[in-house]
């Protein structure tokens, strides 16, 4: 899978075994540094420690739902720009909903489809990707901008 240059850090969160083991093995083939975290207080220490660039998140785990996590990582300065995707069971309109109002970038159901995950990942770290360029191109105008006005300021 190609994806943009350096490999991207994915935390898997998942409470169950098995649903983490087939992530992990539909990742292999992606050059990613992988973490895994089985409940959501695991889920907010590693996402502190690992920095991940994307978070898997599965949404009824013990001690704080998906939902709880995502709001959390929403509401802190260092971790409101992270990539979720929610990976849940549930199914009805009313989970999906909670889910945005949280704060998740996208939803996919289980079981989960690897060729739809892949192609998630592929467009949600590829838009990151294109975001972080947008920002350096900007910040390298502003400056090129405020250096251009230097010297009128001088007359």
């Amino acid at each position: 899978m190609d994806l943009p240059k350096g490999s991207p850090k994915i935390l898997i969160a998942d409470d169950n075994l098995q649903n983490v083991e087939l992530l992990e093995a539909y990742l292999s083939d992606v050059d990613c540094e992988l973490r895994t975290a089985f409940d959501g207080e695991e889920t907010l220490k590693v996402v502190e420690e690992f920095a991940p660039d994307l978070l898997l998140l599965d949404v009824m785990m013990p001690r704080l739902s998906g939902f709880e996590v995502c709001r959390k990582l929403r509401s802190n300065p260092t971790t409101k720009d992270l990539l979720i995707l929610m990976i849940t069971a549930l199914n009805e309109a009313a989970d999906f909903e909670r889910g945005v109002q949280a704060g998740t970038d996208d939803f996919l159901t289980k079981p989960v489809n690897k060729v739809e995950l892949l192609c998630r990942i592929r467009s949600l770290l590829r838009v990151r990707h294109l975001k972080n360029q947008l920002d350096r191109t900007l910040a390298y105008l502003a400056e090129f901008e405020a250096e251009s006005r230097a010297p009128e300021m001088g007359k």
